[in-house]
């Protein structure tokens, strides 16, 4: 076969599988214009993300995993702080390989995904967005068969996102259908935490956002700052911002994150793991609301095309 029929066949076989891929998002439009949001079936895509660091967001993200596992929730996470993920060291695992390896053709998708406490898969990081920029169309669609055997297999995937503001946050954050922002009670956090908000909204026309306070002394004190916060919100931006919960400080958070443990797991009685099981049954409860903006293919499909590929 000569290399310009190779090149066609190619051509065709990407054609093919970009309207396979079409045929099944319409199809799902369709379920979803039929049944409306509360039947809708398919993976919940969660972005966890702050204003800045220091707040405890991937400890938030590995326990509250751990605790929607604990309500029979199949539940993946993806580290998608680049080159700076932690949330395998919080955990005490040792990945192998991670999302680089399948963004360069080494690995499938299944060949990285690694084994977490309570029975939590998760994706771990890669070293550098900027490889994103260099994956052409055949790479990507790849990639995306790829994930359909993933939309299956989990009914929760929670995105752990780096801290701040920057361009990998964004599009990590866009991508998700629902953003929960962790803030704590200092008075650094809440307003880096409405930067980050404010940049979503008026930049990126996010609408809907919960809000999780962690490091509280009390509900009393979490509920507070989530009233400054959406104070703060509520004079200067058109967004809805809902208050998710809050967990405690407790210092058997500071001895399981010592011991590489989730606390939900090494200290199931604690006053901080009563509170993350709380926060998974709101989640549970609390079906997705206003926007939805598709399934863990598109989540990946927004984030590729925001890296600006082909």
């Amino acid at each position: 076969m000569s290399a310009s029929n190779m090149q066609g066949t190619g051509d065709q076989a990407d054609t093919l599988r970009q309207m396979a891929h079409t045929a099944k998002a319409n199809k799902r439009a369709d379920s979803t214009s039929a049944g409306g949001l509360a039947d809708q079936q398919g993976i919940r895509v969660i972005s966890v993300t702050s204003g800045k660091g220091g707040v405890g967001k991937s400890n938030v993200v590995s326990n509250l995993a751990i605790a929607l596992s604990a309500q029979g929730k199949k539940v993946l996470l993806i580290d998608a702080d680049l080159g700076l993920g932690n949330l395998d060291v919080l955990l005490g695992l040792s990945p192998q390989y991670n999302l680089n390896d399948v963004l360069n053709g080494e690995k499938n998708i299944m060949d990285i995904l690694i084994d977490g406490p309570a029975g939590i898969k998760i994706i771990p990081a890669g070293s550098g967005v900027q490889e994103l920029t260099s994956l052409g169309q055949h790479a990507k669609l790849k990639l995306l068969d790829e994930l359909d055997m993933l939309e299956e297999q989990f009914d929760i995937m929670i995105v752990d996102t780096e801290a701040g503001i920057s361009e990998n946050v964004t599009y990590f954050t866009v991508a998700a259908q629902e953003i929960f922002v962790v803030v704590t009670p200092e008075p650094t956090s809440i307003t880096d935490a409405y930067a980050l908000i404010k940049l979503l909204a008026t930049r990126y026309s996010e609408h809907h956002f919960k809000v999780l306070v962690n490091m509280a002394k009390d509900s009393e004190e979490a509920l507070e700052v989530f009233r400054k916060l959406a104070n703060v919100a509520g004079r200067f931006l058109d967004i809805s911002l809902d208050y998710l919960g809050c967990v405690v400080k407790d210092e058997k958070v500071v001895e399981a994150v010592k011991r590489q443990k989730a606390v939900t797991e090494l200290f199931p009685d604690s006053e901080a793991a009563q509170c993350f099981n709380t926060l998974a049954k709101r989640v549970v409860e609390n079906k997705r609301q206003g926007r939805v903006k598709g399934n863990i293919q598109f989540f990946f499909r927004r984030m590729l095309d925001n890296a600006g590929g082909n």
